[in-house]
């Protein structure tokens, strides 16, 4: 629960008095220590930000998030938030992330009053149940045969096909997609209202979804993270219906294009009884470590 209670509270942000230069809000530094600090984290605080500004009724349907430069662990963030547009049936807002003075990240969101419509989806793609479906660090231990405790996130992880890890291994294990069961781990609290519930579970989903992304692009070229050094540039989500971030969430990627150190993934998100709840783009940065050379 400790996990649960950690996330929470990444989302819980100060405001910072500011007169006359907008809406200021101070996070709280990365839960996972890595260098430079994980994107989702980024995106889920500074989409946080954005709905702290927007009135009740509209909700987030669309974040656009571009990662400028390398944030730093144990430092806490400062976002800013502009009121770009205040309508009764749309809201547009931006914001931007410094740490120590200096501009890492941008995000822009746009939330929309919904209403009754044209209605149809993709049909979600044919995979075993999560629960049917190892670890993802039975899978590392399955991969590099030595075990591997819990890792310590707060969600949990269900790789339908190989890991990267394995089609370095065996090339013929090398696939255009990849499919990934994902969830906070614990049951969520409920929100005091359902306009906030849903922007938990967005700000959740912006943090889930930069998890498993640039995977696809290792997975297709059957290469692994032990060769590689990768980051997002840009991460894109697309939110159509409700959902909820504590429960198992399927992410099914695939790859079109990869090139000049950069590879770009497109994706969906589905809830286990098929509905499509999102979709996703991002583009990543992908380098062959210096022992393989620069990608062309």
């Amino acid at each position: 629960m400790e996990q649960q209670h950690a996330l929470l509270e990444l989302l819980d942000l100060d405001a910072v008095p500011d007169p006359g230069c907008g809406e200021h809000f101070l996070g709280r530094p990365a839960l996972e220590q890595s260098s430079p600090v994980y994107g989702g984290h980024l995106a889920a605080q500074a989409l946080a930000a954005a709905g702290r500004t927007v009135a009740g009724g509209l909700r987030a349907h669309s974040v656009h998030c571009s990662f400028i430069r390398p944030a730093a662990p144990g430092i806490p963030f400062d976002y800013r938030v502009e009121r770009v547009r205040s309508g009764a049936a749309f809201a547009t807002r931006r914001v931007y992330a410094a740490q120590c003075g200096l501009e890492v990240f941008a995000l822009t969101a746009s939330f929309h009053r919904g209403r009754p419509g044209l209605d149809h989806q993709d049909e979600m793609p044919e995979v075993p149940k999560p629960e049917d479906l190892p670890t993802y660090e039975e899978r590392l231990t399955a991969s590099f045969g030595e075990p591997f405790q819990s890792l310590g996130k707060p969600y949990e992880l269900r790789f339908v096909g190989p890991l990267s890890f394995d089609a370095e291994k065996d090339p013929s294990l090398s696939s255009p997609w990849t499919r990934i069961w994902v969830r906070v781990k614990d049951e969520l609290p409920a929100e005091a209202t359902a306009d906030d519930a849903h922007l938990l579970h967005a700000c959740l989903l912006a943090y889930l979804t930069d998890v498993t992304m640039m995977e696809t692009v290792l997975v297709r070229n059957g290469i692994s993270w032990l060769r590689v050094t990768g980051s997002s540039i840009d991460h894109m989500v697309w939110i159509h219906r409700p959902f909820r971030a504590d429960e198992w969430l399927l992410c099914a990627h695939e790859t079109p294009a990869a090139s000049r150190g950069r590879g770009l993934v497109l994706g969906r998100v589905f809830t286990q009884d098929g509905t499509l709840v999102a979709t996703l783009a991002q583009e990543g940065l992908i380098r062959l470590n210096d022992s393989f050379g620069e990608p062309g």
